[in-house]
């Protein structure tokens, strides 16, 4: 019976992994799994999978999407009017002549923007505020374009705001601080219709779902007795 050879100790210090379980893999494969791990919806196992497959891609296709990255933050700045995202100064819907400039339809993100005018049923000018209130999250309206969309108001002569919000306990409670804090001038404050799932995500509708809670939308203007 042969005897067992027993292995002898790698010279190669073992590195752990992001289960936290010794590592082979080496650093620069380790180090792009983590980064990619901090994407949203990008766990773990499937951030080694993407760096793996990342490393199989030819060189030109992989300096692509370095470019790609690289060009995110060097080409892209917030519009300085709605705080959508943009490449110049001010986006391309606050720039454009033909949009309705009395009204202002007021969302989360820029994804939310892109799903609206996939809809093609909306024609007036946006809001981004960069979030919802969440004092649970320490968002307050400090952390939102809360005090820039109020100025908005102000300074020009709006007729309608549209709050178009998930339906969210964060997007209530978000929609109800701006209706108080505007429902004593003189504009018209709707609300997307509930042709919107409850709980579900402006960004992911379709666009003859979008068109018909635009076209459905909801007053929340109180009238005085």
């Amino acid at each position: 019976m042969k005897s067992q050879r027993k292995r002898k100790p790698s010279s190669q210090p073992l590195f752990r992994n992001i289960y936290g379980m010794p590592s082979i893999l080496p650093k620069a494969v380790r180090d792009l799994a983590l980064e990619l791990s901090r994407l949203p919806g990008v766990g773990p196992k499937s951030a080694q999978r993407l760096s793996l497959h990342l490393l199989r891609q030819p060189y030109p296709a992989v300096a692509h999407l370095s470019d790609a990255i690289k060009n995110l933050q060097a080409n892209v700045r917030t519009c300085s009017t709605c705080y959508n995202i943009a490449e110049q100064d001010t986006c391309l819907i606050c720039r454009d002549a033909g949009r309705a400039a009395d009204q202002i339809c007021i969302v989360e993100d820029a994804l939310d923007v892109e799903a609206l005018e996939r809809a093609e049923a909306y024609h007036g000018l946006y809001h981004v505020l960069g979030g919802t209130l969440s004092p649970i999250q320490g968002i307050g309206p400090e952390q939102l374009t809360m005090d820039e969309l109020f100025t908005r108001l102000n300074s020009k002569k709006i007729r309608e705001v549209i709050i178009a919000l998930d339906h969210t306990m964060e997007s209530e409670a978000t929609a109800r601080y701006i209706s108080e804090h505007i429902q004593n001038r003189d504009i018209h404050i709707t609300r997307l219709a509930r042709g919107l799932p409850t709980g579900g995500d402006i960004e992911f509708a379709d666009a003859l779902t979008l068109s018909a809670a635009l076209n459905g939308r909801a007053s929340l203007t109180q009238k005085s007795s």
